[in-house]
């Protein structure tokens, strides 16, 4: 009889434990139509949640803690905005027939409407007090408008006082004191494997922080160089780990104290986001360009004078070279430092004033720290022995005078007004200098077809740097028709006659 009762007791159980089970499957199934139509309706293919959030009590150590540096750097960092006044195509027609044109079109002949500006984003590092702040030349590169947003969300409207190309570094200022600052550190101080950070506002995320270690050093990529100063340009990286994404570009990366030891640049990517590696200028050759700036408006580029490769195995053997390690030099340059100090085709650079060299990038980047007029010592090999030499190193004109800041004033000359063009507009629109032209309804210009605003660049063959360029240059011409060649404020070149 129990046995009978404990089999029954048993089936019914199960039939119990069957029936709750289906039901539940239904609950569930339901409840899961219900979610898959609601994440239909919003989805975010791109973001994801993570695990509950738990408190921690585990201690950092004190070498791996990245909270300091982060509180120290952050309030230093700052979100830059550029404007770009998309270039019209013509607000006038591009071409020495512009005149004739527009006398039998009338004056309405190829006006466009202007289309809305184009906007960028970057960041950017304050190292003065005083409203002193460094970024990358490409991220305010002819910016028609740079705005500056702080840490603490205010904002503030930034002039250019100098940029470099050939570094990608620019110093802007904003009109605001008492601010924080991130105080520099020796970027030659830094180790392979060292942890540091990188600050700044990638993607428009402001405030975002990132850590990872020093890669390498010296990496040279071949992103600065240009037609324009292929010969110039100054690649010696800090490659790090640290996260860098588009946005990034002109903030800090600082160590473990929160002391400046680059520029974050660039990225290594195949599709524009973070892939591995960044690179950013050492704050080596970040404080000697901003110093330049500051103390004379332009960067004061010292050469050695001589034409270098980098050696490896086949250059070698090529060369009968016994080492693998220094910087081969090519060619030496009439009248140069390096001609002056002895060098010669074939000898071997091993070190800048006792600083060691192994690649070229290395090697510009020692002689960039200086300026023309100042001697280094060089040490080198030729045959297989080690000699070592004091160069004074030169400009590009093989003179060791600095570039002086221009001096150019504004003159008043046949009813016109010309203005001296400001650095900024010089960098935006990748010209050397000229006179600005305002005034020109009460001169002669204006029957040229030439507006307010106009650039002048060139008279005939003769350049025009400043404004008293224009005069000298119009008064020397004698008799008959001359093109007046310049620029837009919007990028727009056009050239006029004009006849004496």
């Amino acid at each position: 009889m129990k046995t009978k009762q404990f089999i029954v007791g048993l089936t019914l159980s199960a039939m119990m434990g069957g029936g709750v089970a289906v039901g539940s499957y239904k609950l569930l199934e339901s409840n899961t139509a219900e979610t898959a139509g609601k994440q239909e309706e919003v989805q975010y293919p791109n973001v994801r949640y993570t695990s509950s959030m738990r408190s921690s009590e585990v201690a950092v150590p004190a070498g791996l803690n990245f909270i300091k540096a982060a509180q120290v750097s952050t309030p230093a960092v700052v979100h830059i905005k550029t404007e770009y006044k998309t270039a019209r195509t013509a607000d006038r027609y591009n071409s020495p027939m512009e005149p004739f044109l527009r006398e039998f079109f009338g004056d309405g002949f190829g006006e466009r409407a202007p289309r809305s500006p184009q906007m960028g984003s970057g960041s950017g590092v304050i190292i003065a007090s005083n409203g002193y702040i460094v970024t990358n030349n490409h991220v305010i590169d002819r910016a028609d408008k740079i705005e500056v947003v702080m840490d603490d969300k205010r904002t503030f409207e930034a002039k250019l006082v100098g940029a470099d190309p050939t570094t990608d570094i620019a110093l802007l200022k904003i009109e605001q004191d008492k601010l924080p600052v991130v105080r520099y550190g020796n970027s030659d101080d830094l180790q392979i494997g060292e942890w540091v950070l990188a600050v700044g506002n990638p993607m428009n995320l402001t405030s975002t922080v990132t850590a990872g270690i020093v890669s390498a050093k010296g990496r040279n990529i071949n992103i600065l160089r240009t037609s324009a100063n292929k010969d110039m340009s100054i690649e010696s990286f800090i490659q790090t780990d640290a996260a860098v994404n588009p946005g990034n570009s002109g903030g800090a990366l600082v160590n473990l104290n929160g002391d400046l030891v680059g520029i974050n640049t660039a990225i290594a990517s195949q599709t524009g986001s973070f892939a591995g590696y960044s690179f950013a200028v050492p704050s080596a050759i970040v404080s000697k360009v901003v110093d330049d700036l500051l103390k004379y408006g332009e960067v004061q580029r010292a050469l050695l004078g001589a034409s270098i490769q980098e050696i490896d195995a086949s250059l070698a053997k090529e060369k009968g070279l016994k080492t693998l390690n220094g910087v081969y030099i090519a060619e030496v340059q009439e009248s140069s430092g390096a001609k002056e100090a002895g060098l010669k085709s074939g000898d071997v650079i091993t070190a800048v004033n006792d600083v060691n060299v192994s690649k070229s990038s290395q090697l510009l980047e020692q002689v960039a720290r200086y300026r023309p007029g100042d001697k280094v010592k060089v040490t080198y090999l030729r045959e297989g022995k080690e000699r070592s030499a004091n160069v004074t190193l030169k400009n590009l004109n093989n003179s060791t005078e600095l570039v002086k800041r221009s001096t150019a004033k504004s003159i008043t000359f046949d009813g016109a007004n010309f203005e001296p063009v400001s650095k900024q507009e010089m960098t935006k629109l990748g010209i050397d200098g000229g006179a600005k032209i305002t005034g020109i309804n009460n001169s002669k210009f204006r029957d040229t077809g030439m507006k307010d605003g106009f650039i002048i660049t060139k008279i005939g063959d003769n350049i025009v740097n400043v404004p008293e360029d224009v005069e000298k240059h119009l008064k020397n011409f004698d008799s008959g028709v001359v093109y007046i060649e310049g620029v837009y404020p919007d990028g727009l070149k056009a050239f006029y006659p004009i006849g004496k």
